[in-house]
């Protein structure tokens, strides 16, 4: 039986990644004042977000897998209770920021309260609209993989077909490709003859789940090969270093095929590239050959330890921060961006300590 370790230092590097992916992406988009330099540098950086995407659908099925190997069985009330306590004191947060103060408002108007509350938001968003804390959408995504996943494995062990779970997640994968051209053509071009407008692409491509299960199935993938056929995950894992050599290739064949973002190429392929890059990122990460398996970094790992306080709220501190600066220094020079990357990771730190933490020891005396 394979023992995993307490921490995999290489994902904290790649949570790290992610979170800075996403905040330079952010950054760069026309709300904010922003150096020239970081427009076309920073323009891949959505990528951060299926980043967070391979890793979740990693550590997630682990932890179902660890039981179904071990146990025969899930322990879906703990699975549940773990992730409420881990995800949802911070977002709710955050939210009532939002909702209490609009000065932390980053766009013109906040989607209706409701679609925060069911995670429904990256249905139908329109973010030309609705654009104030639009990138919740990603979590909406993550809850029904959440809420799914688990559900799935109960059905699968009920009906003892769960050694036919990998031709289901390979059925789901080549189904993507299906949905997001049925999604192009019959959606998306239709309204764009109507009303062309550069929000559509992101409502009816972007956004909505079924669009996006690319990079959450390719860490499913991963953690299965990972639990129960350790063999050939030592056989994959022994060059490590060649594969985030590996990765970093794809993910550059990714970067030429969106380069129209909103492209039919794109649309289509863009996100399984990347998820398929990022996988073999995350392969890389916790292959005990590659440096970094063994790169133990204090920096990548509290800014990994911030990354889900500082992805719900660094929008709104970057507006915050410009709004209330801008008399002083320029919006588009480097040393607001500095100053605005310093202020969004010390307001996820605060959040951290008055929020995460003691939730997360909460949830340890209640799962044990």
């Amino acid at each position: 039986m394979q023992n995993q370790p307490n921490r995999f230092y290489g994902l904290d590097h790649l949570r790290a990644l992610a979170i800075m992916l996403v905040f330079l992406f952010h950054y760069q988009v026309p709300i904010y004042g922003r150096p020239q330099w970081l427009v076309q540098s920073a323009k891949f950086g959505w990528i951060g977000v299926d980043l967070f995407f391979v890793l979740s659908g990693f550590l997630i099925a682990s932890q179902l897998f660890i039981q179904i190997k071990e146990q025969q069985r899930l322990l879906v009330k703990d699975f549940f209770i773990k992730r409420i306590f881990r995800i949802l004191p911070a977002y709710f947060v955050v939210l009532a920021i939002y909702i209490l103060w609009p000065f932390f408002h980053e766009r013109e108007a906040l989607p209706a309260t409701w679609r925060f509350l069911t995670f429904t938001q990256n249905f139908g968003l329109n973010i030309k609209t609705y654009g104030t804390f639009s990138h919740a959408w990603s979590l909406c995504v993550e809850e029904h993989f959440y809420l799914l996943l688990p559900f799935t494995l109960l059905l699968l062990l009920y009906t003892r077909s769960f050694k036919r779970a990998g031709w289901i997640i390979a059925v789901l994968f080549i189904s993507g490709f299906f949905i997001r051209h049925f999604g192009f053509h019959q959606l998306y071009l239709p309204e764009m003859e109507k009303e062309p407008s550069w929000h559509l692409w992101y409502q009816y491509i972007y956004y909505p789940t079924y669009n996006r299960l690319d990079g959450l199935l390719a860490g499913v993938s991963i953690a299965g090969i990972y639990q129960f056929y350790p063999a050939l995950f030592a056989r994959i894992t022994q060059y490590g270093n060649m594969l985030l050599i590996l990765s970093l290739v794809v993910l550059t064949g990714a970067y030429f095929v969106c380069e129209d973002q909103h492209s039919y190429a794109a649309s289509i392929f863009g996100f399984p590239l990347v998820a398929v890059g990022f996988g073999l990122m995350v392969l890389g990460a916790i292959s005990a050959n590659s440096f970094l398996y063994r790169w133990n970094s204090r920096i990548a790992t509290f800014i990994a330890a911030m990354s889900y306080a500082l992805y719900l709220s660094h929008k709104g501190i970057i507006h915050i921060t410009q709004e209330l600066l801008e008399p002083f220094i320029e919006k588009d020079s480097n040393s607001m961006l500095v100053i605005c990357l310093i202020l969004s990771i010390a307001g996820a730190f605060v959040l951290n300590v008055l929020v995460e933490k003691p939730f997360m020891k909460l949830r340890k005396k209640l799962v044990k």
